[in-house]
């Protein structure tokens, strides 16, 4: 009988998620992209250590880059002026 390991919820790390958005706002376009999909391997990285399927780790991997960008938009548009 083996067990299925369930991570908490990347999505749901408000603090890495504002963090990472607010890093790559900071960025030109191209390296914001890479700073993105560098953090989504690193989470990625660490949960195949922790013996997480690889079907949960794309699924919070895509939900962790949903979170990030929509972080992005938010800080956008709360700016003052709209516009960071």
């Amino acid at each position: 009988m083996t067990a299925e390991v369930l991570p908490f919820p990347l999505a749901r790390r408000a603090d890495l998620i504002q963090r990472q958005a607010e890093y790559a706002l900071c960025l030109k376009p191209e390296k914001a992209e890479r700073h993105i999909a560098r953090q989504l391997q690193c989470q990625a990285d660490a949960l195949a250590r922790r013996g997480v399927p690889d079907h949960i780790v794309q699924r919070e991997l895509k939900s962790m880059e949903a979170a990030i960008r929509a972080a992005m938009w938010h800080v956008v548009f709360d700016a003052p002026g709209g516009v960071v």
